[in-house]
């Protein structure tokens, strides 16, 4: 804190003498700091502080940047006195990586520019069928409604009764009541859902899953604000297989990056193709 303090001072004093304000410079840059034969300009600080920072704030900013290249430039340069020539030359690192990048870079593009990212529900179930054995479920599921609605409210009653009606008309009724008294809830409408998210939304107080599903098709709980109602309509077990509605995501992102491998493999023996044709590469007998 005292070396930030340090440079903070060195830089207030440092910008009114050599003028290094935003604007006020004139001629040669003068450095703000030096380490051996490196020096650091006030340049290399564009961007460092962005708007609406206080001046308090900008001054520590900036004095732990400068600290942390003095320090980095020292160590640095220690490292380099005592490492052999040979430890020091990562010539061929930095290319290798600099290549990945741009590789990367055009292949992004590529991949923005041409992939068909349509994936038509016939193509996701006739992936499904063909790979149900891939799709065993990591947890319980289940399809269910809930309802949670304030202690006071004078619908509570009727919500619970619709709740537990398996007729499509009280089903509307249900979603309507939801929506004109303002309850959290969720309507059954074929989508499955992991028990460990609906214990999220209702205070379950489960020790054994399984024992639970299989004997509450509804359930309510209550503190002291708020009721909580639920209704289970069906479950599956954990390491049995998924149902289809539960992995759509999963297999669209599959074969996304199917197309998107294809995509690419395409375009590499393309390239290598008509590179042979041109006469573009060569390869030497040794």
């Amino acid at each position: 804190m005292l070396r930030l303090l340090v440079i903070s001072a060195f830089i207030s004093i440092a910008m009114m003498s050599c003028n290094l304000l935003p604007g006020k410079g004139k001629g040669k840059l003068k450095p703000i700091a030096r380490v051996y034969d490196k020096y650091l300009y006030r340049d290399d600080l564009k961007g460092l502080v962005t708007a609406g920072i206080s001046a308090d704030d900008s001054m520590e900013i900036t004095a732990a940047y400068i600290n942390n290249w003095v320090r980095q430039e020292l160590l640095l340069k220690q490292a380099e006195d005592n490492l052999d020539e040979g430890k020091t030359d990562f010539s061929k690192q930095i290319e290798q990586y600099r290549n990945s990048l741009v590789i990367y870079a055009y292949e992004s593009e590529l991949v923005k520019q041409k992939l068909d990212t349509v994936v038509p529900m016939s193509e996701i179930e006739a992936y499904y069928q063909k790979n149900q054995n891939n799709f065993y479920l990591r947890e319980n599921i289940v399809l269910a409604s809930y309802v949670i609605i304030p202690k006071v409210s004078p619908v509570a009653a009727k919500l619970k009764s619709l709740l537990q009606s398996n007729r499509e008309a009280d089903k509307e009724k249900l979603l309507t009541l939801c929506q004109e008294n303002g309850a959290d809830y969720r309507i059954n409408d074929g989508t499955w859902m992991s028990f460990a998210d609906l214990t999220r939304k209702i205070p379950l107080s489960v020790d054994d899953q399984q024992e639970f599903l299989s004997s509450n098709k509804y359930y309510e709980v209550k503190d002291s604000t708020t009721l909580y109602y639920v209704a289970i309509s069906a479950f599956k077990s954990k390491e049995s297989i998924s149902p289809l509605s539960f992995e759509i995501e999963n297999i669209r992102t599959i074969l996304l990056n199917k197309r998107k491998a294809e995509l690419l493999s395409r375009m590499e023996d393309d390239l290598f193709s008509d590179a042979v044709k041109r006469n573009k590469y060569e390869i030497f007998k040794k």
